[in-house]
């Protein structure tokens, strides 16, 4: 028990520590506005990765089929 009250305090040593993505004095939405931004941003870049991957996903595939059934 003692194990995990001094891991515990560690943790919450650290976390005190840790610099936050929202400024503590904003309230409600306005707190998040940095978190939210940077969320919008990983969202758009994960779709259009996704996007080109699948386009290029499908061009190979049709590259292999056109070339592996005899042209």
């Amino acid at each position: 028990m003692k194990k995990i009250r001094e891991y515990l305090a560690s943790v919450r040593a650290e976390l005190r520590k840790a610099a936050w993505p929202w400024d503590p004095k904003e309230r409600g939405v306005k707190k998040y506005k940095q978190l939210i931004d940077s969320s919008v941003v990983v969202l758009v870049a994960m779709t259009l990765l996704g996007a080109f991957v699948a386009t290029i996903d499908f061009a190979m595939r049709n590259a292999i089929s056109f070339i592996t059934s005899g042209f």
